[in-house]
């Protein structure tokens, strides 16, 4: 499995329950959704996200999502980072972490995705 990570509100994510599928406004906006693998995570949650509550992080599993999934870079740096294109099934959900800032407004990866030693 490989896991990649989309950060949200709390009311989207429960939003998109009845329906079976998650719509983020990016889907309409850029044509996807934007992810994250887990080491690039953070720094994307505090450049873009620093301070705000409220928020949840999906665990994705890649490999059961039904859109298609594509590692890229569309701002020119050099990272890739996964985009899906098309809503998210919520069945290739395999969790969801609450994703509050710490009280300075950063964010830290939760510890149910650091390794043994993070």
């Amino acid at each position: 499995m490989s896991t990649i990570l989309h950060i949200t509100s709390r009311e989207a994510w429960e939003a998109s329950q009845a329906s079976g599928r998650y719509r983020a406004p990016s889907l309409h906006s850029d044509g996807f959704l934007h992810c994250s693998k887990p080491d690039q995570v953070i720094s994307i949650a505090n450049f873009l996200f620093k301070g705000q509550t409220g928020l949840v992080l999906l665990c994705i599993d890649s490999e059961k999502v039904d859109s298609e999934i594509r590692y890229e870079n569309l701002e020119g740096g050099e990272q890739l980072f996964p985009h899906i294109y098309g809503p998210i099934n919520i069945d290739a959900v395999e969790q969801v972490l609450p994703f509050e800032p710490g009280r300075d407004g950063w964010f830290e990866l939760p510890a149910t995705l650091r390794g043994p030693a993070g």
